[in-house]
Parts: C-alpha cells; structure tokens; sequence
C-alpha cells in the first residue's frame, strides 16, 4: 500500500506538471477576503463562472455588505441571484450560513482562521449547514493561506479517469485523498489546472483525448477510449 501511494505521488507530480507546461502557471487574485470567497462560492454551486459572477456582483450592489445580506428579506436575496440558478435554494443557505456565523462569533468574520491548523479550520467551517469540504477548502485555500485541495465536478471527474484516486470514493473523501498525493505549495495551481483540464479538453459526455497531454497517464483512455478506437479501425469505421 506504501509502494502505491507513492507511485501515486510521482504520478500526481508529474501530471502537475504537464499541466503547467500545457496552460502555465494559473493566475488567481492572490487572497481576495474570506467572506466574499464564501459567497461567491455557494453561489457557483451548479451554475457556471459567468452566471455566478453576475449574481455576486449584483448582490454587493444592492446590498453593500454581507451583515445587509444577511438581514434582508429572503425574497428580495432571491430575487437578486437568479442569474446564478437554484436561488430558492442558494437564498436562503447563504443567510442561514451568514447568520450562522454571526451566531457563532458575534460577528462577520472569517479571517481569525488563518491561526488554525488546515484540520481545525475545516471542522469549523464544515460545523454548519451550507458548508460542505469544497466549499471550506476554497475559502481556506484561496482566501485565509491554509492549503487545501478543493475537489469540484471538474476535479472529481479528471482524478477519477486519471487514475488517481479510487473509483468508488466520493467527491468529499477525494479532498483528503488528493491532498495526500500533492505537496501544500501546489494545490492551488494543482486544482485550478486540472479544472481547466476538465473544462477545454476532459469534458464529461465527449473527451478530447486527441488533444490531451496526459493519455499515456490516463486509465479511462487505456481502459475505454483506446479500445473504441481500435474497435473503430480493426472494422474500417472512421
């Protein structure tokens, strides 16, 4: 089991970096604050880049400040996130979220995290309804400098062809698991890349493998793509 999960480190390293040499080194805007992270990313849930950055900005125009979020009228925060989809739902968990915390330290407030241990402050952000490990594991990685390996669909679904986490584990068992295969310093560029990966070439109904640096890697292309291409070619179908 040692012996595998440090082939498994030299695999993920080297699909670290591939990914570099093909998209670079991603730019993300440094440490932008915990509490507009938080937002954003329970408004990207099942929705894409575009549509959630519509909603966000159209809450901190009408609202100004999270705690006014906060303490709005449910109908009225529903309203003004629709472009990010699912708003009945995303309304009223981000206030309970919002409330929840100010229930917990008087205030507003995230940034008091960075003292914890990446254990400590994700039990504290998991501890409430709304907050899920990919949820928590962004804000640490991206807002508060604690490393974290956030695992979205993208994520999920490249790691599980990769090979490099089992089939059968979930998508909140893959953060962990993935964690363990990277060093601290390259999660973040980790994940960005492979959801990259994920967006422009691994898509989930039709992969372009042709245009993929890592199918020599892949087990979904040794173990399903290639055999559909040799079938295709041994009967002449092009």
């Amino acid at each position: 089991m040692e012996q595998d999960l440090d082939s498994l480190k030299v695999k993920a390293m080297t699909i670290y970096n591939r990914l570099l040499d093909r998209f670079g080194m991603p730019d993300w805007e440094g440490e932008m604050p915990a509490m507009d992270v938080l937002v954003a990313t329970i408004l990207s849930q099942n929705t894409n880049d575009k549509n959630r950055d519509l909603a966000f900005t159209a809450l901190q125009k009408k609202f100004k400040t999270w705690e006014a979020v906060r303490d709005a009228n449910a109908d009225e925060v529903i309203d003004v996130i629709r472009p990010a989809g699912l708003a009945n739902q995303k309304g009223p968990r981000m206030q309970h979220v919002l409330r929840s915390i100010t229930e917990e330290r008087g205030k507003l407030e995230l940034d008091f995290l960075k003292e914890y241990s990446a254990e400590d402050a994700l039990a504290w952000l998991t501890q409430f309804n709304g907050i899920g490990p990919k949820t928590a594991s962004i804000v640490m990685q991206f807002s508060l400098g604690i490393p974290a390996f956030p695992v979205d669909t993208h994520v999920y679904r490249v790691t599980g062809r990769l090979g490099l986490r089992p089939e059968k584990m979930t998508a909140d068992q893959a953060h962990a698991h993935l964690e363990s295969l990277y060093p601290p310093e390259t999660y973040g560029p980790g994940h960005l890349n492979l959801i990259r990966l994920g967006r422009e070439i691994c898509h989930a109904r039709k992969p372009d493998c042709a245009h993929c640096p890592l199918t020599d890697l892949c087990i979904y292309y040794r173990d399903v793509i290639k055999p559909q291409m040799d079938a295709q070619n041994a009967s002449g179908v092009t």
